[in-house]
Parts: C-alpha cells; structure tokens; sequence
C-alpha cells in the first residue's frame, strides 16, 4: 500500500508538472507578441488541407536595439504556428538564422557518418534500414562556439526546458531516396531512462531548403491529408524551409508518453536536406 501512494504521488507531480509547463509555454508565446507592442493575435489560415493557428509576430525589431538578449532570441524575427494541439507541434518560423543555418551545416559535413537507431536492448545505437541518412553529435568543444550557445539558449527558451536538460545536438543530412519512417522519440525501454529519464520534447531545425520531398510528417496530426515525398497521406506534414524549426512534445500532459507523437521523415525526391535536432529529457543530462 505504501508503495502504491508513493506511485501515486509520483504520477501527480509529473501531471501537474506537465500542465504547468504547458502553461509557461504558452503565457511565454503571449509575451513574446505583446512585447512587440501588437497584442496577442491569432488567425486561421490554410496548411495543405489543414487549418492551422498562426501566431503573428510582426518582423520589426526596433524595441529590441542593442539588446544582446532579444538578439540571441531572435525576437521580432520568430514566428510561432501551433498546427497541432494534439499531439502538441508548434513551427518556429526563422528559429535560426542563415549564417547559423550554414554554420551547423559546415563544421557537421566533414565528420558525417552513417545514421543509426537506438537498441532498446543496449542503448547503443545500430544500424538500420528504418533510418537512412548520415549525421553527427556536437562534441563539447562545438558547443563553446558562440553560435552554438546562442541556439541552445534559444531552444532551452523556446521550448521552456532548462538547457541542461538536453542531449547534443544531432546534424543530419538525407540525400536522395532517404528518408526516417514514422518513429516515436520516446523510449519503451529502461536502459535508456538511466540518463535524464524519458524525451519529451523534439526540436528539428531546418538548415536548407532546396530539397525536395523530405518534408517532417505527422500521422496521427490532423484528420485530412498532407503530401510525404511522391505520396498523399493522411495526417500533416512539414516542409522544410531554411530557418524554421519544428517544436513537438513526446510526452502529454497527462505525463504519458505520447503515442500520437509518432512522425517521420519523408523521401527526398531532390537535393538535399540538412537539419539539426535536439531531444530534451526530464532531467539533467550532464555528463552527455
């Protein structure tokens, strides 16, 4: 009985824990509009076949002159689009800049290797042909760069998750015909809870857009259709633009691994697309 209460007990903190989170994320997004002196606005407009809620941020930056701290927000530059509450993704237009863009690209292209997938058996990561693409880690010497600072302050506030709660960022690259078939990036095992508990949250960055195909797509978002790669297919789907960024949680608000978080990367038909993801966990990942 005693252990039961304590599960309980545990269960209700990371609940409201969750909902309060949620709270702050929204009230931030409020913030982040009415400092621009607009108000907190919102319209509809068409996604593909899917209403979306698009939070207006306008593009003047005049109230933030000389401001070192709006400037590594990029405030009066980011445009949050909520396309989904369930499950939970907001799209974080002109999240990064062109120069940092590029940056992540150049110091990843070199060390790029084959792409793997987590084993739910040894926590390593195998190769697979559910994943075929090559990337990287930022080691700790890339994260002294000021740019890369600069991201990882903008992606712990944005996202309302303390900075050491996040793993390294990975780069990406798929060429053409590659593609990451619809995964959740929660774990289903314990070895992998042992360091910074379960992911519940993903932010993907966009670092080119001359690709085609390849777009972020969500099956269980929505209820029309979307393209992915050649195909029409149910659910909604992202495409990947220069800049913008794709923030989802794994976790609900109930504390609950998501299963509606499941999404994918689609085919590329043509070019090449980069990006750069960063998973963030319950806790601290120090040591990472």
């Amino acid at each position: 009985m005693a252990n039961m209460k304590i599960v309980f007990g545990l269960l209700t903190f990371v609940t409201v824990g969750m909902i309060i989170g949620a709270l702050f994320q929204l009230a931030f997004i409020r913030r982040l509009e009415e400092s621009s002196g607009t108000g907190f606005h919102s319209f509809r407009r068409t996604l593909g076949s899917q209403n979306a809620v698009y939070l207006r941020v306008p593009g003047g930056v005049s109230h933030w002159t000389n401001d070192k701290e709006a400037e590594v927000l990029r405030l009066g530059f980011v445009k949050p689009e909520i396309i989904s509450w369930s499950p939970r993704i907001i799209v974080l237009h002109n999240f990064l800049s062109m120069e940092e863009c590029d940056y992540l690209s150049a110091i990843a292209k070199p060390r790029l290797r084959i792409s793997t997938v987590v084993d739910a058996k040894t926590g390593k990561g195998i190769k697979s042909d559910v994943r075929t693409s090559s990337g990287m880690f930022l080691h700790r010497d890339d994260r002294k760069s000021p740019i890369v600072q600069a991201i990882e302050k903008r992606i712990a506030v944005y996202s309302q998750i303390p900075a050491e709660n996040g793993e390294p960022i990975q780069v990406l690259r798929y060429e053409k015909d590659q593609y990451y078939r619809p995964h959740n990036d929660y774990f289903s095992d314990t070895i992998n809870l042992k360091r910074g508990g379960q992911r519940i949250a993903t932010m993907l960055m966009y670092l080119t857009d001359n690709v085609e195909g390849g777009e972020t797509y969500f099956p269980m978002a929505g209820t029309g259709e979307c393209r992915c790669g050649n195909k029409t297919v149910k659910g909604m789907s992202v495409k990947p633009i220069k800049g913008d960024a794709v923030l989802f949680w794994s976790m609900g608000l109930d504390g609950q691994s998501d299963p509606n978080s499941i999404h994918g990367g689609c085919e590329v038909l043509g070019g090449e697309k980069w990006s750069a993801t960063k998973w963030m966990r319950q806790r601290s990942v120090f040591g990472f």
